[in-house]
């Protein structure tokens, strides 16, 4: 597979990595109780985009990871455009459900900032340890580099958007239990899908005949350079 060519397992892959982007923040705006702990719902399918990004980042490299994080990022932003703008249009006489929708969907300016420069940050952040990861062990020890990735990216994610969001309207007391328990459980979640996350690598690097080291490539988080 050339960098210009897709197979269809790798549009699979990037799908799965934009739909769980996506689903999970039209989930998040549930909150659920999980052994005396209040989560979002969200958290049940997020981390599995940091898992997707894992397995573009180690078997198609950095380069491509960078433009699927994008192109999550972008298909977002038309999500929640498109929701926005169905709240807007007049509501039919017949249909009484426009307070439901504007109250489940609306999005209110802080949190949506909050949440994609937490997203842009940790998933970048994420692909670039776990790149250099791989060169650095020489592809050695797989377990080590998408555990510790999602480490660094999630908690930069959960730190980013906690304080954007909520500083000023809560407790400053109150912030790091939020932040911590938001990290510690989507790490988790990465941790135990070790497993699952060998067999896709495994598979597609088989398949695909590609596995991609970012020896000479550049970082810079913009589409652009080698």
């Amino acid at each position: 597979m050339t960098e210009q060519m897709y197979s269809h397992r790798f549009v699979i892959v990037a799908a799965v990595f934009v739909t769980s982007l996506i689903t999970a923040n039209i989930m998040a705006v549930k909150l659920i109780g999980v052994f005396g702990i209040v989560l979002n719902a969200g958290i049940l399918i997020f981390p599995l985009s940091y898992i997707f990004g894992d397995v573009l980042t180690e078997v198609y490299g950095y380069r491509t990871a960078r433009r699927v994080i994008w192109l999550g990022f972008f298909c977002n932003l038309l999500a929640v455009a498109a929701i926005s703008i169905g709240g807007l249009l007049p509501a039919a006489p017949i249909w009484e459900g426009q307070a439901a929708y504007e109250e489940i969907l609306g999005y209110t300016p802080r949190l949506l900032a909050a949440s994609f420069i937490a997203y842009l940050v940790g998933e970048f952040v994420n692909s670039i340890v776990l790149a250099k990861m791989k060169v650095a062990t020489e592809g050695r020890f797989l377990w080590s580099r998408t555990i510790t990735s999602t480490v660094v990216g999630q908690g930069l994610d959960s730190l980013i958007f906690v304080v954007l969001a909520f500083a000023g309207a809560i407790p400053v007391s109150a912030l790091l239990p939020i932040i911590l328990t938001q990290w510690i459980i989507k790490s988790a979640y990465e941790a135990l899908a070790t497993p699952f996350t060998y067999l896709v690598v495994n598979r597609l690097k088989h398949a695909e005949g590609v596995d991609v080291y970012d020896r000479d490539t550049s970082f810079n988080p913009l589409p652009i350079g080698r």
